[in-house]
């Protein structure tokens, strides 16, 4: 492929986020490669790699814009209703919904993996800190006396279950586990743990 220089350093960036969700939305996170990237966006594997340090960076960068709009929707989402206990339901159910539409992208952000001894850069920490942020805020008027590590904490409980839900309707896995509905089972969890974390 000859090479080129149509395009800003910004622009190829762009170019190949785009065209990697493209791939991963259409093949799953097993089809995506530098070499499909490259060629989609009719550049070389080498001058992606001069926007990307490597394919692991540009899967990072992908995971980054795919934790923005899950995001996005669950703050809008919520915002639409003021009784904090409905807040956090729908942030469940969002969260849900948007791995149902999205199953390939909410996938590869749990299955890449870093290479061994490359710890996760601050910006993605950051991304992943700001959703835990929204469910230990909708925690927060219903914990009375409870510690702010105590609320962090309960928030990862809540997610993992809710994460677990999410794994078993994505996998094709609910009938499996008798259940038929993965909305009302999210609403059991997400109502039974905060009723308990209310009255404990």
């Amino acid at each position: 492929m000859a090479r080129r220089s149509d395009h800003s350093r910004e622009e190829i960036r762009e170019m190949a986020l785009a065209a990697a969700e493209q791939i991963l939305s259409e093949q799953g996170p097993g089809g995506l490669s530098a070499r499909k990237v490259a060629k989609a966006i009719g550049y070389t594997v080498g001058t992606l790699y001069l926007v990307f340090d490597n394919l692991d960076d540009l899967i990072l960068q992908v995971n980054g814009r795919t934790l923005d709009r899950l995001h996005a929707q669950m703050v809008a989402e919520q915002s639409r209703f003021q009784d904090p206990q409905e807040r956090l339901l729908q942030l469940g159910h969002t969260y849900i919904r948007f791995a149902n539409a999205e199953p390939h992208h909410w996938t590869l952000i749990f299955e890449s993996r870093l290479p061994e001894g490359k710890g996760m850069p601050t910006w993605f920490q950051e991304k992943v800190a700001r959703m835990f942020s929204l469910v230990e805020a909708g925690l927060a008027p219903l914990a009375g006396h409870r510690s702010q590590e105590e609320i962090a904490q309960a928030a990862r409980a809540l997610w993992g279950g809710v994460h677990g839900i999410c794994i078993l309707a994505v996998t094709d896995k609910l009938g499996v586990a008798g259940v038929g509905s993965v909305q009302e089972l999210a609403q059991a969890l997400m109502s039974n743990y905060l009723r308990g974390f209310m009255d404990s």
